[in-house]
């Protein structure tokens, strides 16, 4: 099997947002394979194991994301791809596009990806993506079994499960419980250094150049720091007034 992972690189969950003039600080700062990512990753690998062939890591991002395709390759996958271009703003449908326009060459029996990345949370690319190649698509899936040119998954429906099958090729996106990543061992790491690693352009991937984003973003900002909670006192008939002046004046809710 030809599997591809999507993949993208990500502040570590525990680190402090810093931002100056709009822009977020990334000096000294940890990044991470995107939490979701890891589970695809995962299960690409069980995959290959289980049915043979290859799992292909696939980003877009800066340099340094390297650095998180480097830990996948030592996870146990077995190429990687990143494309890196100043180019390239970023928004969701300027991704899913340039991804499209690179995986139209390639071989693919199955994609793999997140159900979001933890730094946007917009859960769009991979989407888009499915759309673009025109293959069925399932996201949040926490079972996944391959028979023949058949899939049979377990999605997460808001506390239920429904269980699909579609025919492959298709893409998944992985929900938290899909698997156990494991960790890179030392034996991974030095194997990582040898396998193949691409660096491509837009102007490697034919038409890719042409591909401008939707959306532009203005600005940045944190949310507003949280005030202290405040008790109302006094008999009931008062504080139910005096709740609902503050939702009516204060919070704008009414």
């Amino acid at each position: 099997m030809d599997i591809f992972v999507l993949l993208k690189q990500t502040f570590d969950t525990e680190e402090k947002i810093v931002l100056q003039g709009g822009v977020v600080q990334e000096d000294g700062a940890k990044f991470v394979i995107n939490p979701y990512d890891e589970y695809a990753v995962e299960q690409a690998i069980q995959l290959r194991d289980e049915h043979g062939g290859k799992v292909t890591l696939l980003s877009i991002g800066p340099d340094r994301t390297a650095e998180a395709l480097r830990t996948a390759l030592a996870m146990g996958a077995d190429e990687a791809v990143l494309i890196t271009d100043d180019r390239i703003l970023g928004d969701e449908f300027e991704i899913a596009e340039i991804l499209a326009a690179y995986l139209r060459s390639q071989s693919v029996d199955l994609l793999l990806g997140g159900n979001f990345s933890v730094d946007n949370g917009a859960g769009q690319v991979a989407i888009r993506l499915a759309n673009l190649l025109g293959l069925p698509h399932v996201a949040s899936i926490t079972k996944l079994e391959i028979t023949g040119e058949q899939a049979l998954v377990h999605r997460d429906a808001e506390g239920d499960i429904e269980v699909i099958e579609v025919p492959l090729p298709a893409l998944f996106t992985a929900q938290q419980g899909l698997n156990e990543p494991r960790y890179p061992s030392l034996p991974g790491i030095m194997k990582a250094k040898k396998k193949p690693f691409q660096h491509l352009t837009l102007d490697d991937i034919s038409g890719a150049d042409a591909i401008l984003a939707k959306t532009t973003r203005l600005a940045l900002s944190l949310p507003p720091e949280r005030q202290a909670g405040r008790i109302l006192k006094g008999e009931l008939a008062h504080q139910v007034t005096e709740l609902v002046q503050a939702l009516r004046n204060e919070s704008k809710v009414i």
